[in-house]
């Protein structure tokens, strides 16, 4: 009998198969962390290179493509019936997964059409605070202090990075960033429902459920869909590989990081995007953009390099 494959595994993912023996479990786990939000960091420039598709039809396609290749990949792994006996295990915890992975689709999406790259995901910045918060109050969790100032490094490298776009908002950028606000609540609520559930239930299918959710709400305000096949190819490519596959690895990952870890870790996203869209969408990112990007940077080296010397220190005292 075939032993099943695991999500980081599934469809071919990646050559790093090769390496993953190589690497213990919180290696591995971070491997797959660094992968997930790099490829969440490509959704502002694809987008930017749309020609008919906007907003409620955006989102229900890249949705829509979402759900196709997480049933997809399901299905590789576990057969049509396991499949769908996963989807139904996934109890109250998945639901809510599924419901917070939904609202974190539509409204990123829908803000991008609404202001630049960079002050989206500005908004998303606040996530590591909100799930660090959540963590201690729900999962009993205690935070390193070693966390705790990366994520405050982080924030205010990030607040840095776009203090000067903020003072010259409109109306219309206001109200897109309010609109990626509801991005970090859900982010840290879906963190918390991921961790509760452990490794006895899987919610990889909470990705599959918050996709058909999506597009489902999506499609009466998209109808009638006018999308170009250019258009079709791009958001084919942005629920594929953009988020299908690193929402997949997020919630393997999740299972051997603590909460704050994988939602700072997220934050590479925020420092990538306006990078790519400054090289493939001509968004030129400001000094304060460059200056706050190296602060994240090395907000993160810190607090895994941290980690990797407490882990050792660790180890070495169990060997004397």
């Amino acid at each position: 009998m075939l032993k099943a494959r695991s999500p980081a595994r599934v469809a071919g993912l990646f050559c790093v198969n090769q390496l993953m023996p190589l690497l213990t479990t919180h290696q591995r786990a971070l491997l797959l962390m660094i992968i997930a939000p790099t490829l969440w960091s490509i959704a502002g420039v694809l987008t930017r290179h749309l020609d008919e598709a906007r907003g409620f039809e955006i989102t229900f396609w890249r949705s829509f493509f979402s759900a196709v290749f997480v049933a997809g990949a399901l299905m590789v792994q576990q057969g049509w019936r396991g499949a769908t006996g996963t989807v139904r295990a996934v109890g109250g915890l998945g639901i809510l997964s599924g419901m917070m992975w939904c609202v974190m689709f539509v409204s990123f999406m829908i803000a991008l059409t609404k202001t630049t790259v960079a002050n989206t995901l500005i908004m998303m910045s606040v996530s590591p605070l909100l799930t660090a918060f959540l963590a201690w109050l729900f999962l009993k969790q205690q935070i390193a202090r070693r966390t705790w100032l990366a994520i405050i490094a982080a924030f205010f490298g990030i607040l840095w990075m776009f203090i000067n776009s903020i003072s010259a908002l409109g109306g219309q950028h206001l109200l897109g960033m309010l609109i990626a606000g509801a991005v970090p609540v859900a982010a840290a609520i879906n963190l918390i429902a991921i961790k509760r559930a452990g490794h006895g239930v899987d919610l990889i299918p909470a990705v599959f459920l918050g996709s058909v959710f999506s597009a489902v709400l999506m499609l009466p305000f998209a109808w009638p869909l006018q999308s170009s096949l250019h258009d079709i190819g791009i958001l084919a490519i942005l629920g594929f590989f953009q988020l299908g596959l690193p929402c997949m690895l997020m919630v393997h990952a999740a299972k051997s990081l603590t909460a704050p870890e994988v939602s700072l870790l997220a934050l590479l996203e925020v420092l990538l995007g306006p990078l790519w869209t400054w090289l493939g969408a001509g968004e030129v990112p400001a000094r304060e953009t460059l200056i706050g990007g190296a602060v994240v940077m090395a907000a993160l080296v810190f607090n895994e390099l941290a980690a990797m010397r407490s882990a050792t220190v660790s180890n070495v005292r169990q060997t004397q």
